[in-house]
């Protein structure tokens, strides 16, 4: 649709140069007719009188036109009939032979210069200009039913690792078992040989499988560099018009151009846009979206085969994919990547510090610490946001203060210095905070704290940065009613302290209703209800959220959820209050330092609670 409207804005914009062309050059033949006839026209009986009363001193004669010049200076043109001669003309009119004999006569030939500029030229002008014009409109009429004809070519884009900068698996790090297999997808394109001669079959798909930012692109790429390869890719939305066939047509074409460049790797990017579960009515009104993703399974394994292309596809939603694709023939082999460890954000920082210039004294190890669950790209833009932060300080060298800074600006976004707030506020903030620290450093099983702050950051009034001491996949009912104590600090301390709650605790009493119903309905931590679930989640997704939650229990039982998520909140809210209450006097001294320099960092922090260790 963009490209018709382009093509139409053109001819446009060509038609109203022309236009402008042609009254420009009108305007030149007009103004140079003008210049042309500034000497008056008298009549041939005028000339004759003229010249009897020996008025004129020259005639300059060329076909019918007659230039007179008088003895005072002016002149004049005058026309007589083509075939006859001047001096017939003139006796016929009784002009004295001896007064003509004073005028000086010059005849000059018309020549076909002036009969083109007179005659010809302002004709031949106009209709060069309009045929000129014509053909234009018709070129892009012509180019415009072209691009039609191509409609249902595929734009996969092409990039051959000889004619630029590789990609190879020594620029991506962490990831060792997702590298591990397809490092075998790299082997069968260098020596597919080997693998046939043991009767192994090359694998036709590998479907990358993670969140957002964990580098499925990346390691596709990294795959078409290690095995030196053609690689096409192409989004799957690509595929989808508002037109019947027009994806299905595209998949042919793709599929057609990497055959004849195999062995080659086809890499398709959000193959969950065309590769949703067949039936589900969520495709629009027309059966598009079915009809490319039927010629997707054709192509990877239908009746003509497909040797030497390997399909690797992309996705982070691999729950609404249909079967049929993800079944052995097509995607042989689902790579799964997770959220990088410590040791691996470490490397994946160092990749991304390569063309960063960092003090002395940087410890990446530090900044990986601080980072769990942070995904590659949340890690480059982390180095990047440090770099941003060092150029507006004037350095030279990326500082660890500037990459700590860009760390919980990627979390809770900028600091907000030029907020105004009533010393009421920041002193409830302050003890919010400080509530959220205290009990966090008191309650063994929960994540510690690396930092406290009531500098406004993004939405929080202020906040407090905890972070795990090591990554962890499991965890025990402890650490979560542990975690529960340290959510309803802030809430716990606004009590303790002024006798009611602020709106500052909104998003933490979510956060603690969230994990205990969790913790009832799906961990099954829960002593009454014993080891089950409660609730099904339907897959099914509208406008990117859940459309609802199948519920597998009676009302009564949803009662006795209702009645248990209140009592474990109840437990934890119990036990954090009792350890708030006996350490007070902790509790002051971290709000007193904050109201006085505004951060406390780790390190400061474990000092200030030595003494009540």
């Amino acid at each position: 649709m963009k490209k018709g409207k382009k093509n139409k804005n053109n001819i446009a914009k060509n038609i109203l140069i022309f236009i402008l062309v042609f009254f420009i050059l009108a305007a030149m033949l007009s103004w140079s007719s003008k210049n042309s006839s500034k000497s008056s026209v008298v009549g041939l009986s005028s000339v004759a009188l003229d010249i009897n009363n020996e008025k004129i001193e020259s005639i300059q004669v060329e076909g019918s036109k007659m230039a007179v010049k008088y003895k005072d200076g002016h002149e004049a043109k005058a026309i007589k009939e083509v075939n006859q001669s001047l001096s017939q003309a003139l006796s016929d009119f009784g002009v004295d032979k001896n007064k003509m004999s004073n005028v000086k006569i010059d005849i000059k030939d018309s020549s076909e210069s002036d009969v083109w500029m007179t005659i010809i030229l302002p004709f031949l002008v106009p209709l060069v200009l309009i045929g000129v014009m014509l053909w234009f409109m018709m070129r892009g009429v012509q180019g415009a039913n072209n691009k039609a004809m191509m409609f249902g070519q595929s734009g996969a884009r092409e990039a051959n690792p000889d004619n630029q900068v590789k990609t190879t698996f020594a620029d991506v790090a962490g990831a060792k078992e997702a590298k591990e297999e397809l490092m075998e997808v790299v082997e069968f394109l260098k020596a597919p040989k080997k693998f046939a001669d043991l009767g192994a079959r090359i694998p036709r798909g590998v479907l990358l499988l993670g969140g957002p930012g964990l580098g499925k692109t990346l390691l596709a790429k990294a795959v078409a560099g290690e095995a030196a390869v053609p690689f096409f890719s192409i989004s799957g939305s690509e595929f989808v018009e508002m037109f019947v066939g027009v994806g299905a047509s595209r998949v042919r074409d793709l599929f057609a151009k990497a055959k004849k460049r195999a062995p080659c790797i086809v890499f398709i990017d959000e193959i969950d846009a065309v590769g949703r579960r067949r039936g589900t009515g969520l495709g629009g009104s027309h059966d598009e979206r079915e009809q490319t993703l039927n010629q997707i399974l054709v192509e990877m394994d239908g009746f003509e085969p497909n040797s030497g292309v390997i399909v690797i596809a992309a996705t982070n939603r691999p729950d609404v994919l249909d079967p049929a694709l993800l079944r052995p023939g097509r995607f042989d082999r689902q790579v799964m990547l997770d959220a990088p460890d410590i040791a691996d954000r470490e490397a994946i920082l160092k990749i991304h510090a390569r063309q960063k210039p960092l003090a002395d004294g940087v410890e990446l190890r530090r900044v990986a610490e601080r980072t769990p669950g942070f995904s590659g790209a949340d890690l480059a833009n982390v180095l990047n946001e440090g770099a941003i932060l060092a150029a507006r300080h004037n350095k030279k060298k990326i500082d660890s203060q500037e990459l700590f800074d860009a760390i919980e600006k990627v979390i809770l976004g900028p600091e907000r210095k030029s907020r105004i707030i009533t010393d009421k506020e920041k002193k409830t903030v302050a003890y919010h905070e400080a509530g959220h620290a205290v009990l966090s450093y008191f309650l063994g099983d929960a994540n510690q704290t690396h930092k406290v702050s009531i500098i406004s950051r993004g939405q929080a009034g202020g906040y407090t940065l905890r972070l795990p001491t090591e990554d962890k996949h499991l965890h025990s009912r402890s650490e979560y009613f542990d975690e529960l104590g340290v959510m309803l600090g802030g809430y716990l301390a606004e009590i303790e302290v002024f006798g009611e709650m602020t709106t500052g605790a909104s998003s933490d009493l979510q956060r603690v209703t969230e994990l205990a119903k969790n913790m009832v309905t799906q961990f099954g931590m829960s002593d009454n209800l014993g080891p089950r679930t409660f609730g099904k989640r339907d897959d099914m997704i509208f406008l990117g959220k859940e459309i609802h939650e199948e519920r597998d229990y009676s009302e009564k039982l949803a009662e006795t959820i209702d009645s248990e998520v209140a009592s474990v909140i109840k437990q934890a809210q119990e036990k954090a209050k009792g350890i708030l209450i006996n350490k007070r006097a902790a509790l002051e001294k971290v709000v007193a330092v904050l109201l006085e320099k505004e951060t406390i960092e780790k390190d400061e922090f474990a000092e200030l609670m030595k003494e009540f260790s």
